[in-house]
Parts: structure tokens; sequence; C-alpha cells
């Protein structure tokens, strides 16, 4: 059984709760878990003492035992310091060109420094 560490949706249509529960990643977002951990609230400001409240022990233990937070519970413990930020790349490897594109790319360049090495061969002959 996969454990996630997850937010699980409560509150009014546009008013969004979310208590932090340990579940099973197989189980529905807002449905059976195993232990709720602590609640976050997005409505209130970034340094209000309320807007995110943890069991600090209760997450390190799930962690321990193998438990995965999501990228935005990830985000939130980096803050507290109970792991590591995830990795967020600028442009996505999805995005990136292919190998063909890549050796296209190299060639162009390779020959581009050809011919701007030759032109100041050039220049400095004459």
């Amino acid at each position: 059984m996969a454990v996630r560490i997850r937010l699980s949706r409560g509150g009014s249509k546009k008013r969004p709760f979310y208590r932090i529960v340990a579940a099973d990643q197989r189980a529905p977002r807002d449905g059976r878990f195993i232990e709720k951990l602590g609640t976050f609230n997005p409505l209130l400001p970034k340094d209000h003492a309320e807007r995110l409240v943890v069991d600090a022990e209760k997450v390190k233990a799930w962690i321990s035992k193998g438990a995965q937070p999501t990228e935005r519970l990830q985000k939130l413990f980096a803050t507290l310091g109970l792991c590591a930020a995830p990795v967020i790349r600028e442009q996505p490897k999805k995005s990136a060109p292919k190998a063909k594109a890549q050796e296209r790319m190299k060639e162009k360049a390779e020959i581009a420094a050809a011919a701007a090495a030759a032109s100041s061969e050039a220049n400095t002959a004459e």
C-alpha cells in the first residue's frame, strides 16, 4: 500500500479549507484517510499562525515510514524544515528539443563557430 501525505478539501464553495492527511494513494481525494496530520487555510495571509497547522512529529514519522508528500505539501513542509523543497524546473523536460533537433543545433553552432574563426583570421591577416 503506497501512502501519500496530501490535502483533503473541505469548506464551502469558493472558500477552501484543507486537512493534511496521510491516505492510501488509491483513495479518493476527500474520501477515506489513515490519519489527520494538520490543516491548511489558503485564505489567511502567509504570515498568519493558523494558515498552516501541522503536527511535525506525525509528519516526520510518516515520511520515515515511506509516505510521499505531494508537491504542494513538499513546498509547505520545506518552509517548516520538515523535508527538502521539490525541484521545479524553469523549462519542463517535455518541451525540450528531441535528439535529432539537438544534433542539428550542435551542427549549426559548430558551423557558426568555424565561420567566426575564419572571419577573425581573415581580419587579422589584412
